[in-house]
């Protein structure tokens, strides 16, 4: 199996690929030159139960917290410009999906939305490098928005899909937050 996706299809993973008990997900964007400041990306994994939140804070994996409680979630940077490892096989049974999102910075000097980067995608591989899927990002309401997200890997029954979702948000890491439970004392 490999492919593009568009929002909204989902690729079952484990079902195609027998054997399959790890993946890379990989996250790229091309950004428009800037003289001024330019948009600073912060990717993330959102570990979450049936619920769609987060299952603690420690659950939340991005370049200042490397890996999620159980080390099933890992955060890198290889050869997209960022990377997480996802072990299936050490994700515990209480997470149903792991949200991957991308906000803005939320610095005062930084821009106030996407519209300096060109494009977006998101690729799960297998850890050996083979492309399962892609989703590349539509572009078209990247002035608006100042995060977004990409996909999700989640469990259908004992499988593992994932989804293209592309869902923007113009609230950035507050709009995450609020949707995934973050922050929020269990």
């Amino acid at each position: 199996m490999t492919g593009q996706l568009v929002p909204g299809a989902n690729a079952a993973l484990t079902a195609e690929n027998p054997g399959l008990t790890a993946v890379v997900v990989g996250i790229h964007w091309d950004q428009i030159a800037s003289r001024g400041p330019s948009a600073e990306l912060v990717p993330v994994a959102i570990v979450c139960g049936p619920d769609g939140h987060v299952l603690s804070d420690e659950d939340l994996v991005f370049f200042n917290q490397i890996e999620s409680a159980d080390a099933s979630v890992r955060y890198l940077a290889e050869s997209d410009q960022e990377e997480i490892d996802v072990d299936f096989a050490s994700v515990p049974n209480a997470v149903d999906k792991i949200v991957f999102a991308v906000y803005l910075d939320p610095d005062p000097r930084s821009p106030k939305d996407l519209g300096s980067i060109r494009s977006m995608s998101v690729r799960v591989c297998a850890p050996d490098g083979r492309e399962l899927v892609a989703f590349p990002l539509p572009s078209e309401r990247n002035h608006l928005i100042n995060a977004v997200i990409l996909g999700e890997l989640y469990r259908h029954r004992s499988e593992w899909k994932f989804r293209a979702v592309g869902q923007g948000y113009t609230t950035g890491l507050t709009g995450l937050r609020t949707d995934h439970g973050i922050g929020r004392a269990r």
